[in-house]
């Protein structure tokens, strides 16, 4: 399975946070399943950063490195997402997660996440 790490799911991974489930825990650490990882993510996480928000160590600064040493594939923004995430009912009106939603349905994807609000749009979500 390809697998969609939403940003709070990411950012639990890489501080080895006890929030993450289970579930979720195990679906990660599959050699079986793809992990793979929104720019979305990464803006979202930079924009809580700089307005100290962030209580994650250096997270940010780690971030880069943390990707490539995991193996995990890093998903742009593409023109179709952007599209897609406009299009979206206003179920939810956080950006972040709209475009991760939009992303998971153009390119197939299972979405690991604790937000209830993925079952609204359809994702299939892990948790």
């Amino acid at each position: 399975m390809r697998l969609l790490l939403d940003t709070g799911a990411l950012a639990w991974w890489f501080t080895s946070d006890k929030s993450l489930s289970e579930a979720a825990d195990r679906a990660i650490k599959s050699k079986a399943n793809e992990i793979v990882v929104s720019v979305a993510s990464a803006w979202e996480l930079s924009i809580k950063d700089n307005a100290g928000k962030l209580r994650m160590g250096n997270l940010l600064a780690r971030l880069p490195d943390d990707l490539e040493n995991s193996g995990f594939t890093v998903l742009p923004i593409e023109l179709e997402h952007a599209m897609r995430a406009g299009a979206l009912p206003l179920h939810h009106k956080d950006p972040f997660d709209r475009m991760l939603i939009a992303q998971a349905h153009a390119e197939s994807l299972f979405v690991i996440s604790s937000d209830p609000v993925f079952d609204h749009y359809g994702v299939r979500r892990i948790w």
